[in-house]
């Protein structure tokens, strides 16, 4: 039963990470393809810069819940198959797969030809649903990166970077009864989440190392209407 609840979760969570809510938002309010404006990224910062604070909003709540849900729904479906595991074994080992799956989903996104966002957002969230303390954690790196460089994309990679290290260190500090293979086991699967982000940062890396990254502004570039 354990086999089967996490590839339930793994396929629920693609198809739930699948939904880019920037693409959804944009075409909703707007009746445009986010894909089209910028640097044709349909993520939360494209968003912000082409269509404005209020789509980013929007595009915002909707990353986040993402992964949260997928968290949530992957502690349900080993309650529901009645597979033995802990709450905190749910939270987890099962979360960290539902994860990994909401971020494949978010970055190639089997509604949009499979051409979707970078998934920091989705992987942030799904955090919170595990431990928010993480959480807090990665999120303030990510500010604090943020308000020196005013890069979001060095943010994201560097608080990416963070998230094994920061989930070892609470995974220890919580440890309780739990085998150390197992904190292993739950770091590793952090590790996967973060590796994975930053990949899709790759192309932001050569930007930021030949100088030409576009920086923060709170400013729309140009609203779309």
């Amino acid at each position: 039963m354990l086999i089967l609840a996490i590839v339930l979760s793994a396929v629920l969570s693609y198809l739930l990470g699948s939904f880019n809510s920037a693409i959804l938002v944009v075409r909703l309010l707007k009746h445009k393809d986010i894909r089209d404006y910028g640097s044709h990224n349909a993520g939360l910062t494209n968003t912000l810069r082409c269509f404005g604070k209020g789509c980013a909003a929007l595009t915002l709540l909707g990353d986040l819940a993402k992964g949260i849900i997928a968290v949530w729904l992957s502690r349900g479906i080993c309650v529901l198959l009645d597979t033995g595991l802990t709450a905190q074994q749910d939270v987890h080992f099962i979360g960290y797969i539902a994860g990994i799956f909401a971020i494949l989903g978010h970055v190639f996104p089997i509604y949009y030809h499979f051409k979707g966002g970078k998934g920091v957002l989705v992987g942030v969230s799904v955090f919170l649903g595990i431990d928010w303390k993480v959480f807090l954690c990665l999120i303030l790196i990510f500010i604090v990166v943020l308000a020196i460089s005013r890069y979001v994309s060095l943010g994201s990679i560097i608080a990416s970077a963070f998230c094994p290290v920061i989930t070892f260190l609470f995974q220890m500090w919580q440890r309780g009864d739990l085998p150390m293979w197992y904190i292993w086991l739950n770091t590793g699967l952090s590790a996967l989440m973060a590796a994975w982000v930053i990949w899709m940062h790759r192309s932001n890396i050569q930007r930021l190392r030949a100088g030409n990254e576009n920086k923060f502004s709170f400013h729309s570039s140009k609203t779309h209407e």
